[in-house]
């Protein structure tokens, strides 16, 4: 017992579900990031739902360690719920409220408030699966357009 040290903890460890937006383009992309969840330490089970492009994780874990794994395999990886972006992984396309106004709508009738934003609005990307990218490169064009000498 003299050699046991007590230790504060700082942080209430308990398991957790992470929840990610990932663009999976084919059951590879999907067996990939299974993959390199799964060598995290403190993760307990891995779910990918490739039609609804969600990862769902449950474990002992920092979500942001587990954002930063998918990111390396993904990049356009994030969080399922925008409050839980960080401002710096935060896109341009999400507008963030800054500076709300809120103004009493009809208040005799209903306590209903509008949140208005004093920034100008951003613009609005299209969802990763509309996001088109030029398939071809000037190699694969060059290779199938230049004169083979085997016949």
């Amino acid at each position: 017992m003299d050699d046991l040290q007590i230790v504060p903890v700082y942080n209430k460890v308990e398991a957790q579900y992470v929840d990610m937006m990932v663009p999976l383009y084919s059951y590879g992309c999907e067996k990939k990031i299974k993959k390199a969840l799964s060598h995290l330490k403190g993760i307990y089970s891995v779910k990918v739902d490739y039609y609804n492009q969600k990862v769902m994780v449950w474990g002992i874990c920092n979500k942001l360690d587990v954002l930063a794994m998918v990111k390396k395999k993904r990049k356009e990886a994030r969080f399922w719920n925008i409050e839980e972006n960080n401002p710096e992984s935060v896109d341009d396309s999400i507008v963030v409220k800054e500076d709300t106004i809120k103004t009493p709508f009809d208040s005799h009738k209903s306590s209903a408030y509008y949140t208005y934003s004093s920034s100008s609005p951003r613009f609005i990307r299209p969802p990763l699966s509309l996001i088109r990218t030029s398939s071809f490169t000037w190699k694969a064009v060059k290779k199938v357009f230049s004169r083979s000498l085997s016949f």
